[in-house]
């Protein structure tokens, strides 16, 4: 069989949104889903793809506001909106059960989703994704201020245009000077659009960076990590700033969990140390090299 060497865009509908999805293909093969960070898209997981493709359907979400899935009205990116999002692309997709990959904020979507129903995942992978959200200790009236303060700001600012797509990939760059030039560049090419005057700006809606004074409580991500049945791996950026999770105490809400230090990478792990993180997902998953 010879398996496609870019992707189909699929859509799904969820809370009136359009969102998508990459789907590369070989539906034979049993389902995983790939969950991407903040601000990042789901053509950041090609180099992985393409190595566990030949061992399963592969199809990699643009999160609500991200890539070429619509922006949200009204700012709506809270929590229990990214997971809502993933029941409706897993009921449009057919998904029975999966394995289930995210990175950093996608990361904490897939454990709050596989939490919620366990049933759906077969095994569950955390790339630099684990850590525990605490509740502001500025008095409620501060955070109401200072959420209005940022949506005013966003909704002030003109978006940051590049002349091409090559300086896009520099800013990229400039932010994870680990990016190989290759690398930077297809991030770029997939994270932008071109906007009428022959510019690019970047996909991602600006509003969802906004921490809203409605959100989860601290204690509802352990009560939902505790009920997570399957097989759990945690890869972690030896130079990342997300703290831990062995040592910051979340891995002894897992049930089967097992933890990977992931030695010169930061916070992009699957990108500063592509081949040790294949060889750990393909030992978890458990398929050839």
């Amino acid at each position: 069989m010879t398996l496609p060497s870019e992707p189909a865009a699929r859509f799904y509908q969820s809370h009136g949104l359009r969102l998508h999805y990459a789907d590369w293909g070989n539906e034979a093969a049993p389902p995983l889903v790939l969950l991407h960070g903040g601000r990042d898209h789901c053509r950041s997981w090609d180099w992985i793809v393409r190595a566990l493709q030949p061992h399963f359907h592969v199809m990699a979400a643009d999160l609500r506001g991200h890539g070429d899935s619509d922006w949200a009205t009204g700012s709506s990116y809270s929590f229990a909106d990214h997971i809502y999002d993933m029941t409706r692309m897993v009921t449009a997709c057919g998904i029975d059960q999966m394995a289930l990959v995210g990175h950093s904020f996608g990361g904490m979507i897939a454990m709050a989703y596989a939490g919620a129903y366990p049933e759906k995942v077969s095994k569950l992978a955390v790339l630099d994704g684990a850590f525990l959200r605490h509740p502001p200790s500025t008095p409620i009236e501060r955070q109401i201020a200072r959420w209005v303060s940022d949506l005013d700001k966003i909704s002030a600012s003109t978006p940051r245009h590049y002349p091409t797509v090559e300086e896009a990939a520099a800013r990229m760059s400039a932010k994870n000077k680990r990016l190989t030039a290759e690398q930077a560049l297809h991030l770029a090419h997939h994270a932008v659009k071109q906007n009428a005057d022959g510019t690019f700006s970047w996909k991602y809606d600006p509003f969802q960076r906004v921490s809203a004074p409605y959100r989860m409580a601290t204690e509802d991500y352990p009560e939902l990590w505790k009920r997570i049945a399957c097989p759990t791996l945690f890869l972690c950026g030896g130079e990342s700033f997300v703290p831990d999770p062995k040592k910051a105490g979340i891995l002894q809400y897992f049930n089967n969990a097992e933890q990977k230090i992931i030695d010169g990478a930061a916070h992009w792990v699957q990108h500063d140390k592509l081949d040790e993180v294949l060889s750990e997902l393909r030992r978890f998953l458990a398929v050839a090299a």
